[in-house]
């Protein structure tokens, strides 16, 4: 999953990957960063709560009931439990935002530039590849099955994120912002595979009306119509027909976030698309994922169980896809591209660095609990092994990136300390400035400020001790002996 508004870092003339990003992209980091870590958070919160409602005795059978709880209109195929609801309705929120981002990247962000793209798209399709491949190989030499290979191909930017607070690494922006363009490129693929490999009737008119519909959204959009009273009940006929149609009804979701304009025009503070993202986020990031894993994550766990994880083609296939897959994958993505392009790391930075933030996105786990569902749907009992073998990579891959980050930790600290200070104190990091004169001038100032403050207080001590030295029995120059 993943999620966020960013861009990559540029390269600079000299091909330097995972350079200093310019000021408004370190911004549009750190406000992805904010609001991701905190929906991060309450979704390992809402992944714990289920396991714990889940696997403790005196509440199973009530998790049971409420997940298996059917409700809504019969007649327009609706008639859902609350799992699918989640599953089917909450996470076309998320997948709205992901198409803002999505759209914000490819009209607006370094997406639009080849150059700037190469190295999060090259990352992010060798980080699926990879993944895919891992589990066919586990499957095909077990004789397991090949439905799940999709499963380890996602990465979960939120839950990566809500790993970083946690250990407190000071990870450098380039890196964060890296890692946050790739959690979009990823997002685009798992829409696509969603879309086409687990569609498997396609009902036309009910196509055809969700098609009307997207069209009368983009009408409107473009007419300039405003207010959510018209989009939303939209939105909802939109997803209605789509989830009627076949097609998952996430893609409703990212249909329309695509459709928004996310580039701003002369007297716009900022884009549609940005300003409808900032409003629908928190819903998104603060209660639609957290719901979904609170109804996907309750599988029962056991010791016979996680045993079995390590024992079965299928479990193992998805554990090694995350944890050794997506690390190979976006690792070696990362080494073509500088390969291939003669592109160099920033000075700040080694490789082990990039192998560090590579295993961080082996953290598969709302999107990969989706593609789990829809892998083996109808297999109820192979579908809760699956989800436990992504909670299983999900955690290794957490454990082992934590070690890596916190080896370099102390070197992280010290990058972000230069990127973060602000000795002119005019609200911009002096790395962005130490290259203009007024910067310079106004440090001039300040040392002057400083430097007759220095004065003044050399000179009244100076004029103190004289004038001890002037009154009979005082202190003397020699110290504190008498005068």
């Amino acid at each position: 999953m993943a999620a966020p508004r960013t861009t990559a870092p540029r390269q600079s003339s000299s091909r330097k990957l995972f350079g200093r990003l310019s000021l408004p992209e370190r911004t549009l980091v750190g406000d992805a960063l904010r609001t991701e870590t905190v929906g991060g958070v309450l979704l390992l919160l809402a992944a714990v709560a289920a396991l714990v409602w889940a696997n403790v005795p005196a509440l199973h059978d009530s998790y049971e009931s409420v997940s298996d709880f059917h409700f809504g209109p019969e007649a327009l195929g609706l008639h859902l439990s609350v799992a699918h609801w989640a599953a089917d309705g909450l996470l076309a929120v998320f997948f709205f935002v992901a198409g803002i981002e999505l759209k914000r990247e490819l009209v607006a962000g370094d997406l639009r530039d080849p150059r700037a793209a190469a190295l999060p798209v090259v990352a992010a399709l060798c980080g699926m590849a990879v993944p895919a491949l891992v589990y066919t190989l586990t499957n095909t030499a077990e004789a397991g099955s090949l439905a799940g290979w999709a499963v380890p191909t996602a990465t979960d930017i939120a839950f990566a994120l809500a790993v970083l607070a946690v250990i407190g690494t000071s990870l450098p922006s380039a890196l964060r912002a890296f890692l946050l363009t790739l959690a979009v490129v990823d997002d685009l693929f798992a829409i696509l595979i969603i879309a086409v490999f687990f569609t498997d009737t396609i009902h036309f008119a009910a196509l055809g009306g969700a098609a009307v519909g997207l069209g009368v959204f983009w009408l409107l959009l473009r007419k300039g119509v405003h207010g959510w009273y018209v989009y939303v009940p939209l939105g909802v006929v939109i997803w209605v027909l789509m989830y009627n149609s076949g097609v998952h009804a996430t893609i409703a979701g990212v249909a329309m976030g695509l459709m928004l304009r996310c580039t701003t025009r002369e007297g716009e503070r900022c884009s549609p698309g940005e300003r409808v993202e900032h409003q629908v986020r928190p819903l998104s990031a603060g209660l639609a994922v957290p719901l979904f894993a609170l109804f996907s994550a309750g599988v029962t766990v056991s010791g016979g169980a996680l045993g079995d994880i390590f024992g079965r083609p299928e479990t193992l296939g998805v554990v090694l896809g995350l944890v050794v897959g997506k690390t190979v994958g976006i690792f070696g993505g990362t080494w073509l591209t500088a390969r291939f392009t003669r592109a160099s790391l920033s000075d700040d930075l080694a490789w082990p660095d990039v192998f560090a933030v590579a295993s961080l996105a082996g953290i598969g786990f709302t999107v990969s609990l989706l593609i789990g569902e829809l892998a083996f749907e109808g297999d109820a009992v192979l579908t809760d092994e699956v989800k436990a073998a992504v909670l299983v990579g999900s955690v290794i891959a957490a454990g082992w990136s934590t070690v890596l980050l916190k080896v370099r930790n102390a070197r992280y600290r010290r990058l972000c300390e230069a990127e973060e200070r602000d000795d002119d104190e005019d609200g911009i990091p002096d790395v962005y400035e130490e290259d203009q004169p007024e910067y310079h001038l106004r440090m001039a100032a300040i040392h002057d400020r400083k430097a007759a403050e220095h004065r003044r207080i050399a000179a009244e001590m100076a004029a103190a001790r004289r004038a001890r030295a002037e009154v009979p029995g005082g202190a003397g120059e020699e110290g504190d002996r008498p005068a």
